[in-house]
């Protein structure tokens, strides 16, 4: 054809929506190989409750299994194979929703963790937790921190000191639910 044919040429409409390229198909291939990865990196109960279909779960499972790097290379493969026959969005989304929690959790740990430090170590900061957390047990926070320093310092066993993690999390853990609502 010539330059004068080609500008000429009506454009077909099939080539509007053309078929993804082959780069493009092993890109989304290697991510839905990748998905699967992070699915064997998951305990059973989560596996559960992403409701995956049995010939994928139980694939999981089996790679799970295998500590050989080049048969678990091929099963992952396999897994990948297998996610392309479903929707994965939903499962990327559930595992989303599975890092937020996990994140959420993690991060009350940490938050929880740093009032028990400063209350142990500073005389104010029951003060400040009590006017932050209203809900808290202040003679029962007072008793706990009083018992943990006496432990540490006759090294018993850290009783006191777990305890006092424990209702401190349930104010922290009170006070985000009751802002929920």
């Amino acid at each position: 054809m010539t330059k004068k044919n080609v500008e000429n040429h009506p454009i077909n409409e099939s080539n509007s929506n053309p078929k993804p390229s082959k780069t493009q198909r092993k890109k989304e291939m290697h991510a839905l190989q990748q998905l699967g990865e992070v699915l064997t990196l998951l305990n059973d109960a989560q596996l559960v409750e992403l409701n995956l279909p049995e010939p994928l779960q139980d694939a999981i499972m089996e790679a799970k299994r295998i500590s050989k790097f080049g048969a678990k290379h091929r099963q992952l493969q396999y897994i990948g194979k297998l996610m392309r026959k479903i929707d994965a969005s939903d499962i990327q989304e559930k595992l989303n929703i599975m890092k937020q929690v996990s994140s959420r959790q993690t991060g009350l740990l940490h938050r929880t963790e740093r009032w028990r430090e400063r209350m142990l170590n500073e005389k104010h900061a029951l003060t400040e937790f009590v006017n932050t957390y209203s809900t808290a047990d202040i003679q029962q926070i007072r008793l706990l921190i009083r018992n943990a320093i006496k432990e540490k310092e006759a090294d018993k066993p850290a009783e006191n000191f777990r305890l006092l993690f424990k209702v401190l999390q349930q104010a922290i853990l009170d006070k985000e639910n009751s802002s929920c609502l």
